[in-house]
């Protein structure tokens, strides 16, 4: 077996990830892309084949386009989401076709290999990122500048052995950050307590190629409500599907994890080895835990390291990229000494509001899902029958979180006014002749979006720190003739409906797409920017 050694050098990395799933390849790119010395370490010699995640929302997938990721190659729009019950009666219904928050589908199903080998053919054609397959870590001492992680190679089972031991090596960076999975390695070597909801169920997940690739299936994305065996019935990516069946009362794991169950399971659906092929089954215990602390000294947590979340709102790939998109700049701006330290402990204290919100929201979903006995069932569809028919249905994006602290603006009390903490909206742009989505065509970072002159009132040492970490100063106007250096062109009037909305005529933008805080007037605008410099090199933290 060979096994890359490239990237053992003696030289320290900025950021080391350890885990090569897609939190950590998104996280690295987004480090190196700033210009950082990355490295990825990952006990598995190959690149997992076969299908986990399925599905992810707007916020993921904004995250996911700003790596360049190409979304079509990798992805598919999940138009709709209905749940029934045993009698086949709709519970709930879904649409998400309707334009969305981030300027991408609401919700996406994807094949998670397919979208990890676009991740790391990204990976692969940076500078400065080195990705280490078969190699595990076994060690952290960690220094007060810098962390050793000692690593031993391994076939991801069973290590690799020379002369009767594990090959090892040191390697050192400033920070590590375990994307290592439920299992984390580096989650054990820090102290953090673990906060565990009690929501534990066994469920047979089933990824089945159906071979007519024609059929239709309706509706798309089904949730069946059936006390006799709640089921999942979704999208699994480009030409794929995704079942899910609970384990019951009495039945073994074992007898549920057959192959033969499987198909048996399948039959309503006419699905059998003749006209389908089974890519995997496995049960899973999905459970609702995270870590009480994402970070200790040099250490990290992000993704299934730091939180293991229900799959009932599609929610645990989109909590991980949330994570390594907040912690990347955070990292970038710590390390060139634009930013105390104690920035990095805003990304628990932010992450962990969202993460939570996100959990609780997962779990009350499933245990509507989950309930197995029939009389606390059929309550539970006459309570929803009873709600669809008097309209009371969910309205809005549930996932959409507000953070409350953190890397805020806000008066001495503390008081923040909308929309501080919220997620931008995206919309179309028109900018240096180019036109798109604003990511793409203006780009990522913090900027700053005004109805007036955006340097006004600015002095120089101000616009000088402005340049140094990055943050673009923006005229936004929906003149269709505007074409000056600044001047973005507001084509469907996203930006000035949310100024206006919000009674503002500017708003500071984070890189992760949050609003840092809003100026009412442009004479405000100093102030605002004079903030967030200020919260960046002596950071509170509440």
């Amino acid at each position: 077996m060979s096994i890359s050694t490239k990237g053992l050098a003696e030289e320290p990395y900025d950021v080391l990830v350890v885990g090569a799933g897609p939190v950590g390849l998104a996280l690295a790119i987004q480090v190196a892309t700033r210009g950082r010395r990355v490295g990825v370490v990952e006990r598995w010699p190959q690149a997992y084949p076969l299908p986990r995640a399925v599905v992810f929302d707007h916020e993921a997938g904004r995250i996911l386009a700003s790596l360049g990721t190409d979304m079509a190659a990798v992805s598919e729009p999940a138009v709709e989401y209905e749940w029934r019950n045993a009698e086949g009666q709709r519970l709930l219904h879904y649409d998400f076709s309707d334009g969305s928050h981030s300027g991408w589908p609401n919700l996406s199903a994807f094949n998670q290999p397919t979208l990890e080998a676009a991740l790391e053919e990204r990976v692969r054609s940076l500078p400065g990122i080195d990705i280490l397959r078969g190699w595990e870590a076994v060690g952290v001492h960690e220094g007060t500048t810098a962390v050793e992680v000692t690593v031993a190679q391994s076939t991801g089972d069973e290590p690799l052995l020379r002369d009767g031991e594990r090959a090892q090596r040191t390697l050192r960076a400033a920070y590590v950050v375990g994307c290592d999975g439920a299992n984390s390695f580096i989650r054990s070597c820090m102290r953090t307590s673990v906060t565990d909801l009690g929501f534990k169920f066994d469920w047979l997940v089933l990824d089945v190629i159906p071979h007519d690739r024609d059929r239709e299936w309706t509706p798309r994305n089904l949730q069946i409500c059936d006390p006799g065996r709640p089921t999942t019935a979704v999208v699994g990516g480009p030409g794929r599907r995704r079942w899910e069946f609970m384990r019951l009362p009495g039945e073994s794991i074992a007898e549920l994890n057959q192959i033969e169950t499987a198909w048996k399971l399948l039959e309503p659906w006419d699905l059998h080895p003749g006209n389908a092929t089974m890519e995997r089954h496995t049960v899973y215990t999905f459970q609702a835990r995270w870590a009480d602390a994402w970070r200790e000294g040099r250490l990290l947590l992000a993704g299934d390291a730091a939180h293991q979340m229900p799959p009932f709102a599609g929610q645990g790939l989109c909590s991980g990229l949330r994570d390594a998109i907040n912690l990347s700049w955070k990292l970038d701006l710590v390390l060139s000494g634009k930013a105390d330290e104690a920035l990095l402990d805003t990304y628990t204290i932010e992450r962990s509001q969202h993460l939570q919100h996100a959990m609780q929201t997962s779990v009350r979903l499933g245990r509507v899902i989950c309930e197995p006995d029939p009389a606390a069932a059929a309550e539970r569809d006459a309570r929803m029958l009873a709600d669809q028919e008097a309209g009371r249905v969910p309205q809005g994006d549930p996932f959409l979180q507000t953070f409350a602290d953190g890397l805020l603006d806000g008066d001495l009390s503390g008081a923040r006014a909308e929309p501080t903490g919220q997620l931008s909206r995206q919309g179309r742009v028109r900018f240096s002749g180019r036109t798109g989505l604003f990511d793409e065509t203006v780009g990522i970072g913090f900027t700053l979006l005004t109805t007036g002159d955006p340097r006004d009132g600015l002095d120089e040492d101000t616009l000088a720190w402005c340049d140094e970490v990055g943050l673009r100063l923006l005229r936004i106007t929906d003149d269709p003739t505007a074409s000056g250096p600044d001047d973005v062109v507001d084509l469907d009037r996203t930006y000035l409906a949310d100024l206006a909305g919000a009674g503002l005529e500017a708003m500071l933008v984070r890189p992760d797409f949050y609003v840092f805080g809003g100026a009412k007037s442009t004479a405000d605008v100093p102030r605002l920017v004079a903030a967030l410099r200020g919260r960046l090199t002596a950071v509170p933290v509440p």
